[in-house]
């Protein structure tokens, strides 16, 4: 039976050649005048800024209060919208009961959010962590509801049959079975917080990574502009790819599939 292939040296080779085509053709057109580099600084100047950035502390400033806002936003919405899920997706009394205010309220636009989140928290720390919770709330919660309904029914009769407890069935049947799609809700939360920490510190912030990118607005220092878009998606590269590797070593049975 043959197996499925992964991502070997070849494709991760050229997942890292094509941004790199991409990062000299973008300076070739500065250095030639094809594009207007008041707007798109050539790569070499924006890394030049980058390392005085880093050189004069400003940059781990904002990272780190932009990374502890992430992680605490993570925790308080993510870890509520685990346990809920897992438990939509065991109950459905439950689930019939809270379903209708998860259709009514997850299309609304997190980022219109923030003005109610302002006035309701103020403009101190905890503004940024709920917004985060927020973007992060939804797609663990819906995620992890889906991946216990897709168990095969079985699975949960045979719990039934051995007279497993409420919380054996919660931890050796849903969680597990839940995994998958779990962690698919985790890597979504993940690029939805880094989207929210971005605008919520642009708006009400004095550091951070937004604050960083606003603030260069504001003086029209275009290249921090840019390098705070770079360490924003550095920060998106590096997440996923942890969190690849966490998938991994949670859900072996995955990759053998």
């Amino acid at each position: 039976m043959a197996k499925k292939s992964t991502f070997g040296l070849g494709d991760r080779f050229i997942g890292l050649l094509t941004p790199l085509v991409l990062l000299g053709i973008w300076e070739a057109a500065a250095r030639t005048g094809l594009i207007d580099a008041r707007f798109f600084p050539a790569p070499s100047s924006i890394v030049h800024t980058f390392g005085a950035l880093i050189a004069s502390g400003e940059l781990w400033t904002n990272l780190v209060a932009s990374l502890r806002r992430l992680a605490l936003g993570m925790l308080v919405g993510g870890v509520p919208a685990l346990f809920l899920g897992l438990a939509m997706g065991i109950s459905r009394p439950l689930r019939a009961a809270v379903d209708p205010l998860i259709s009514a309220t997850y299309p609304i636009p997190k980022s219109a959010i923030l003005p109610l989140v302002l006035l309701i928290f103020g403009l101190g720390e905890m503004s940024k962590v709920v917004m985060v919770a927020l973007g992060a709330f939804y797609p663990i919660l819906i995620n992890t509801v889906m991946g216990v309904a897709n168990i095969d029914k079985i699975y949960l009769d045979v719990g039934h049959n051995f007279r497993a407890s409420r919380w054996q069935v919660f931890r050796t049947i849903a969680l597990p079975g839940a995994l998958p799609s779990i962690m698919a809700g985790v890597k979504l939360a993940m690029g939805m917080g880094l989207i929210l920490i971005a605008i919520s510190e642009m708006v009400a912030a004095s550091d951070g990574i937004g604050f960083m990118i606003w603030n260069a607005w504001q003086v029209l220092t275009v290249d921090t502009m840019y390098v705070g878009l770079l360490v924003i998606a550095l920060l998106g590269f590096i997440f996923s790819t942890i969190l690849d590797e966490v998938e991994r070593m949670l859900i072996p049975w995955k990759a053998k599939a």
